[in-house]
């Protein structure tokens, strides 16, 4: 019984923008503590429910949630959009369309689905992702042409959270990473989000105009000032050249006596040190020697005692 009330539950969420845990007690004849537990149980399987308290608070399924893949087979769908079909020809009922809707943009592919912006195809998703990412991309993309204001969960580098309105303006793709500029309606300003650090995303049904920015205007250093750059010469191993290629470009890579080598800028951080370990001496610091010195370090820590 509790697993069909759960089902049951999802199917509510999936057909309805927003409910109440009272709202859903009260239809499945459970008391509001179980509400709460079953949304928990839900979640742990996968299902990206949020919760937001207060007066205009309620229960939702994220935008950007698919039913998983296998769930339905394409006999199933076609069954299920047929018959929700006939029903919206006969009542004009909400939930029925809504339903109809979200069956129908989630009907099963047999391939992974991946983002398509105009006429470029994008999967920037982790190798382990089920296609989440291509989700959240499709939501911000549909958000910044069609001028719709997100509700998004966003969780910083530092693992804050903080829950944020936004109206998307441009999507920027830097370094084989998606972002979306958006003005944010918490902070009064435009800010930059990273796609991939977006947990959850739906739909406000709302729409915004478009303030005026010039491309100048996004920081597309993403938080690295020029103060924060340091001049760096690396030495390039053959066998690491195609993946540096990526991270640092064609253009900054030169053949110099035998060897190969990159005169770049980058981050006077520990992003730089962990980023040249990943290599695993493949990539070796000419320049500067404080640099050099905190590769060494750091390579001697992981070693441990066997260093």
């Amino acid at each position: 019984m509790k697993y069909q009330i759960m089902i049951r539950m999802l199917m509510t969420l999936l057909q309805r923008k927003r409910v109440t845990a009272g709202e859903i007690a009260d239809k499945y004849e459970i008391s509001v503590r179980s509400v709460y537990r079953y949304i928990e149980e839900l979640n742990v399987a996968g299902v990206p429910i949020d919760v937001v308290r207060g007066r205009y608070g309620g229960i939702f399924v994220a935008d950007t949630f698919r039913l998983p893949s296998g769930y339905f087979t394409r006999g199933e769908y076609a069954a299920a959009i047929n018959a929700l079909t006939a029903m919206a020809t006969q009542m004009n009922d909400e939930d029925t369309l809504t339903a109809l809707e979200k069956l129908k943009h989630q009907q099963k592919d047999d391939r992974r689905d991946a983002s398509v912006c105009g006429n470029i195809i994008v999967d920037g998703g982790a190798w382990c992702d089920a296609g989440t990412f291509s989700e959240k991309m499709k939501v911000c993309e549909r958000a910044v042409n069609e001028c719709l204001s997100l509700e998004i969960d966003y969780i910083s580098r530092e693992g804050e959270h903080s829950r944020r309105i936004i109206d998307p303006h441009v999507l920027i793709f830097k370094q084989n990473i998606w972002y979306v500029y958006a003005y944010c309606h918490s902070r009064a300003d435009f800010r930059t989000f990273k796609i991939g650090r977006i947990r959850l995303a739906r739909y406000t049904g709302k729409t915004f105009e478009k303030r005026e920015f010039r491309r100048e205007d996004i920081p597309l250093n993403f938080g690295y000032s020029t103060e924060q750059l340091i001049p760096v010469t690396l030495e390039i191993r053959k066998e690491a050249i195609a993946d540096v290629e990526e991270w640092l470009g064609v253009d900054n890579i030169e053949p110099k006596g035998n060897a190969l080598v990159a005169e770049v800028s980058l981050p006077d951080d520990e992003t730089s040190v962990e980023k040249i370990l990943g290599y695993g001496g493949k990539v070796r610091v000419i320049s500067p020697s404080d640099l050099r010195d905190r590769v060494r370090a750091a390579a001697l820590a992981i070693a441990g005692d066997n260093a």
